[in-house]
């Protein structure tokens, strides 16, 4: 059974979905008013990884992440730029897909546009106007949060004791339009038109959505309500996410979602990531030095609502367990490849018991509120466990089906977690170095990158067996220089190549 901790309840809860095999999904996306920064990227690799989760352990799962394209940031964005809005929000959305596909994110089965919506949000905004929730005032409309007596109940605050310090509050300051509300915990739902604004006709004049009230529209049209799982950033708790459910209860008079799921904040160097102290990291910019596989391992490393530290440090550490993942796999590969026909040196049927228990503690971790770092651990046992075993020994060719099923599992339980376990490259993935390497240490006259490693591993056998070890020690030497590494192994020399 799985368990969840939902936000709302403070405790972890049996995973019960509305519809037998069927999880209906909404994650809050960006604000395309800039390029993501790396505390975006974890929230949206935590639900990725949510996701595919669920899919693996049979669910159906529909997935839908919004896109808030209209907001007062794009609009202060666009003034700056001296452009239209809408094209800094399409530039943005781009880099956004763009950034999610290079950290291996999948799309989302539906991906709501706040101002493709806009008929659904005015719907919604006179209905809480005809319930009593909201009113109008000169084009304005605000949610009235004392109409709704469980105001609070997520992020667990008291209505009286709440400070008028959110967002659409220090907005309406700002605004100047502070005295047009009744109360000033009430919050904008609707916003009279500014000139050269962005704007849509409603009931109440020109104007556009406030922030909070698209994500109750778009996740009420496409998953209907209640729908099971809500997720974001612990940022959003509140106000975001507690005048989403106020706002959709009070219209609707049910449940919004049953399950809330936040993750946690990332840190950099264990301090606050924020622009006054410098450390603020936009994604695209990290990964312009970091691989994204390794990246995505360092989130993987601590649990989705822990606050996650990132450093050189930690993302070094996270590459190097990657790599050595990758390295067992290559080592079974090339285990299973020069398999002979010898008495196995291997305890088959307890590697076999072993890959079972693998698998099953990896469920086990998973099931409970996704405990990636504990899914990982058991893999890295099963992988220090095939490390011991193969040693320097050669298989035998009954010991194919196992290694085999091992191999495959730790690609599958990877997989899960969104990280492809590359291969050794094809000689595409080879440096063209190595060819003239082959012709000056190997007299090598082809011109594939693959040939010239086996005509250099060639040449080092022949001149270890001639016993001219000053040759074979520096097409070690010089191969290592280039990225690969060779191992000597009674089945022969093996290579690998890290560029």
């Amino acid at each position: 059974m799985i368990r969840i901790y939902n936000t709302q309840t403070r405790k972890k809860e049996d995973f019960k979905t509305i519809e037998v095999g069927r999880v209906r999904m909404y994650v809050c996306g960006p604000t395309v008013y800039n390029y993501i920064h790396i505390g975006n990227a974890r929230t949206f690799v935590s639900f990725d990884i949510v996701r595919r989760y669920l899919m693996w352990r049979g669910f159906d799962v529909t997935f839908v992440q919004n896109v808030t394209d209209v907001d007062d940031k794009i609009i202060k964005r666009a003034g700056e730029e001296e452009c239209d809005a809408a094209e800094i929000a399409r530039k943005y959305t781009d880099a956004f897909i763009e950034d999610m596909h290079a950290m291996g994110v999948l799309d989302p089965d539906k991906r709501p546009r706040a101002t493709e919506e806009i008929p659904e949000m005015i719907e919604l905004v006179q209905r809480l106007i005809d319930t009593g929730h909201a009113y109008e005032a000169a084009g304005d409309v605000y949610f009235s949060v004392r109409s709704f007596p469980a105001y609070g109940h997520l992020s667990h605050r008291d209505i009286d004791e709440l400070e008028s310090g959110h967002r659409d509050l220090r907005a309406s300051h700002v605004e100047g339009i502070g005295d047009r509300k009744r109360d000033p915990l009430d919050f904008a739902i609707w916003k009279a038109a500014k000139p050269g604004e962005p704007s849509w006709k409603s009931p109440w004049g020109q104007g556009r959505p406030g922030w909070h009230i698209e994500c109750s529209a778009m996740s009420r049209k496409y998953l209907g309500l209640p729908f099971d799982v809500h997720g974001g950033g612990a940022d959003l708790i509140f106000p975001h996410h507690e005048n989403e459910t106020a706002q959709s209860e009070a219209a609707w008079g049910e449940t919004f979602t049953n399950y809330w799921m936040h993750s946690g904040m990332l840190q950099i160097n264990a301090e606050k990531m924020s622009k006054s102290l410098g450390n603020f990291l936009l994604l695209r910019d990290v990964l312009k030095s970091v691989n994204p596989r390794s990246l995505r391992m360092l989130m993987l490393q601590t649990h989705y609502r822990s606050p996650l530290d990132f450093s050189e440090e930690r993302l070094t550490e996270a590459a190097a367990a990657l790599a050595r993942i990758e390295a067992l796999v290559a080592r079974l590969d090339w285990a299973i490849t020069n398999a002979a026909d010898i008495p196995s040196p291997l305890k088959a049927k307890e590697l076999l018991a072993q890959v079972q228990q693998t698998r099953n503690e990896f469920i086990y971790a998973m099931d409970d509120d996704f405990n990636t770092a504990g899914a990982l651990g058991a893999i890295f046992t099963l992988v220090g466990d095939l490390n011991t075993q193969l040693g320097d020994a050669t298989v035998s060719r009954s010991d194919i089906p196992v290694l085999r099923q091992a191999r495959e599992s730790i690609v599958e339980l990877m997989g899960v977690f969104g990280i492809e376990v590359v291969q050794q490259p094809s000689e595409s993935g080879y440096p063209a170095q190595v060819v003239d390497l082959a012709a000056e240490l190997a007299g090598f006259a082809g011109t594939s990158p693959s040939d010239a490693v086996d005509a250099l591993l060639g040449a080092r056998a022949a001149a270890r067996q001639a016993k001219n070890f000053a040759l074979a020690d520096a097409v070690r030497d010089r191969m290592s220089d280039l990225g690969f590494t060779i191992e000597d192994t009674p089945q022969g020399a093996r290579v690998s190549y890290q560029g």
